[in-house]
């Protein structure tokens, strides 16, 4: 009989910490919502302690969340337990997640503590949750490079003080798999009470391993996997929670593990994160990349033609990609609408689903026809998006071989029309010209990327920038059949972004790492 794995997801929380993916309250919200479905059992919603705009967002989606438990993390100090507390309170099933590190190099350089401070400080922290909640997990930062009978004193000291579950965090993705193997099962082995807790783990992908550690770590005895949707988080990423979940799911005669997820909200699920961070999902990315399923070699084609089972070792459908398709256009209904979004994994109120109708009605009048990606770039667009600051309300540009370019602008700021007009090198240079002088912005323009979102003449194109302003790092993204409109609709999705950052500051991901 196989054995249950927890999906702890940390999207939301270590996910968030990738450059530029942080996500405003709304975002964090229908994001969680999407989680629930999918099936996990722990979200990580956030850090309370970072800001106030991160407080309540946690707050919001333990309010909103009602199956699955709902975890703030703290560090290893009281006023960061009390504000944890004070976001999940009204959560259905809290946990408080309070970690120190245990690694030597660690305590010299940055904490500048001994072990018996360490244990010490462990040891605190969770007993001041437990005033709070039973439900308390405890991670030793850097785990992986750490004396494992020390971290099997920590962990033994911690338990005592009433922690249920011990998380093993290799932070900077530098174990090996049969090395974090060993790891796992000396802690199992060697820790006195460790059949009180859970054990997890939680790798980073700096070697591109985290899955096999993972997968390692639940071999050897740890029950809970620490995850994020696409991989994403700090610098090269965490473990891909959909690549784990597959990895059991499609190979349980050699692990017998099974969790919890209904695997076919796992493509949505992946676009859903890709479309609210900004990260796109490399095509060649194993189980939600847009190559996975794709056969190119004629010897594959054939095979996987006379049985699937030649080259695929998933059905596609398992994971959420549908085999039909209904093929929407200017004619379509609303209720056929609401349904096609409902496939793709986006839930929308009456009123987001009003306001919606209303822009893909115009998108339709342009297009013969309206695809998925059409679709999630008008959620993206539309729904996910913080508050205007700043609006579009019209953009003219003049631009030639034997004409300067110049961009005339009408926004509305902060509800007040102002009109502007300026020069650039090109139309799109002077559209941003013009923009950032009405806005007064003086934010560096990082990246700038320009797809088209589907085939065909009448493509919609998609603009996706990334601004700088004051160590600040924003993602905009704007979509339209004119390019230079896509453009300057990003831009200012960016700057919208940035006036968002701004009112709601978070700590350095360096204060917020585990």
């Amino acid at each position: 009989m196989s054995e249950r794995v927890i999906i702890f997801d940390t999207t939301l929380r270590d996910g968030e910490q990738s450059p530029g993916a942080s996500m405003n309250v709304a975002e964090k919200i229908r994001l969680a919502v999407q989680l629930e479905k999918l099936g996990v059992d722990a979200i990580e919603a956030g850090f309370p302690a970072a800001s106030a705009g991160d407080f309540e967002a946690v707050k919001l989606v333990s309010e909103k969340i009602r199956n699955a438990q709902v975890t703030a993390l703290a560090r290893a100090a009281g006023r960061d337990i009390d504000r944890a507390w004070g976001a999940i309170k009204k959560a259905a099933h809290p946990r408080i997640h309070t970690f120190i590190a245990t690694s030597d190099i660690h305590l010299e350089h940055k904490l500048r503590m001994t072990r018996e401070q360490v244990i010490e400080a462990a040891v605190d922290a969770v007993r001041h949750a437990g005033n709070y909640t039973e439900n308390i997990e405890f991670s030793a930062e850097d785990g992986s490079r750490s004396d494992p009978d020390f971290l099997c004193r920590v962990f033994e000291a911690v338990i005592d003080a009433g922690a249920t579950t011990v998380n093993i965090p290799d932070t900077v993705g530098y174990a090996l798999p049969d090395e974090f193997f060993r790891l796992v099962s000396h802690v199992r082995n060697n820790t006195s009470n460790i059949e009180k807790a859970v054990l997890s783990i939680h790798c980073h992908d700096d070697l591109g391993l985290a899955t096999a550690n993972t997968l390692a770590g639940l071999r050897a005895g740890a029950r809970q996997a620490e995850v994020t949707v696409n991989g994403i988080g700090e610098r090269a990423g965490n473990t891909s929670l959909e690549e784990v979940v597959m990895s059991l799911y499609t190979r349980k005669d050699m692990v017998g593990l099974e969790t919890g997820i209904d695997t076919r909200q796992i493509h949505p699920t992946s676009r859903l994160v890709s479309m609210v961070t900004g990260i796109v999902v490399q095509p060649n990315k194993a189980v939600v990349g847009a190559n996975a399923f794709a056969h190119e070699a004629g010897i594959h084609q054939d095979g996987v033609l006379k049985n699937r089972m030649t080259y695929e070792i998933m059905d596609p459908e398992t994971v959420g990609l549908s085999k039909n398709r209904l093929v929407l256009g200017k004619h379509s209904g609303k209720h056929a609408v609401q349904k096609k979004l409902e496939n793709l994994g986006h839930e929308l109120s009456t009123e987001e689903l009003a306001r919606f109708f209303q822009k893909f009605k115009e998108l339709a009048d342009k297009r013969k026809e309206i695809l998925d990606e059409d679709i999630e770039a008008l959620v993206a667009e539309e729904i996910l998006r913080v508050p205007d600051t700043y609006e579009l309300d019209y953009l003219n540009v003049v631009s030639g071989t034997v004409a300067v370019p110049t961009a005339t602008v009408k926004l509305k700021i902060r509800g007040e029309e102002v009109q502007g007009a300026g020069f650039g090198v090109g139309p799109i240079d002077a559209a941003f010209n013009t923009i950032a002088k009405m806005t007064g912005s003086r934010c560096k323009l990082m990246r700038f990327s320009v797809n088209a979102i589907t085939g065909g003449m009448d493509a919609q194109g998609e603009v996706t920038v990334r601004l700088q302003e004051n160590g600040l790092l924003a993602l905009g993204k704007g979509t339209d059949p004119d390019i230079i409109t896509a453009s300057a609709k990003a831009y200012i999705n960016g700057l919208n972004r940035l006036e968002y950052m701004k009112k709601n500051p978070v700590l350095s991901p360096t204060d917020n790492v585990v």
